[in-house]
């Protein structure tokens, strides 16, 4: 794809019948495109879904921007957020605002994909990033989901910019219910269709089967909200 700073790489997942199908921006989580990733964009265009998942970091090189064991294990994070940290800081939201264009620009633009609206997911700062993207194409965006991701990490002016019907899927570790009711509140007095939870006995990441926060009931908790966020709106 090209986008205003040059051309970046991706993974697009779809059904392989000629077909056109809803589509379906799915950022990933900070480690980025990996096998992970290419599976759960998969077995989302199983459900008939075309399913982009962009290299967000391309200014810093193509897939693999940063080189990743099998398995990210406890022991080898630090190191691995050492690299990527300064790439996450300098993503900033004007940054996603300009990708998301030519990433929504790419997707209207497909021979596979439908004429209508399109959903964006996304885990982690993906979800962040999906938020945002929601809040700059309102009339873009069908429906939004996020997964153990700093959604309100913007602040309220930008939850508030939201106009599709949402899911926030949040791990136990990463927010408190207090929290949760406030973030709650404030999208609610948007007038924002919403369902936001904690999933019970998570810890942050625990949709990444290549992590040691993963949890098969925290992935297929996502899974039973997703689906029906997106047959429901696109």
């Amino acid at each position: 794809m090209i986008t205003a700073y040059g051309r970046a790489d991706a993974f697009v997942a779809v059904p392989d019948d000629g077909r056109r199908y809803p589509a379906v921006l799915m950022y990933p989580d900070g480690f980025g495109i990996r096998p992970v990733l290419r599976q759960m964009a998969a077995e989302l265009a199983g459900h008939g879904y075309y399913v982009l998942v962009p290299n967000v970091f391309y200014r810093h090189g193509p897939t693999p921007v940063v080189e990743l064991p099998e398995f990210i294990g406890d022991d080898a994070r630090d190191a691995i957020f050492t690299e990527l940290m300064p790439m996450i800081r300098a993503h900033t939201a004007e940054r996603t605002v300009s990708d998301a264009d030519a990433y929504l620009d790419f997707l209207t633009t497909q021979p596979e994909t439908d004429s209508g609206p399109i959903a964006v997911t996304g885990y982690c700062i993906g979800g962040l990033l999906a938020v945002r993207t929601a809040a700059a194409y309102p009339a873009r965006v069908a429906a939004v989901a996020a997964f153990h991701a700093p959604v309100a990490a913007d602040g309220p002016d930008t939850l508030a910019k939201l106009t599709a019907p949402i899911h926030f899927g949040h791990a136990e570790s990463d927010i408190t219910p207090a929290d949760l009711a406030r973030l709650n509140e404030t999208l609610s007095a948007a007038g924002v269709i919403h369902t936001s939870e904690i999933y019970p006995g998570t810890v942050h990441g625990f949709t990444m089967p290549d992590t040691e926060a993963f949890s098969p009931a925290g992935l297929q908790h996502h899974w039973d909200r997703l689906l029906p966020l997106l047959a429901a709106t696109v």
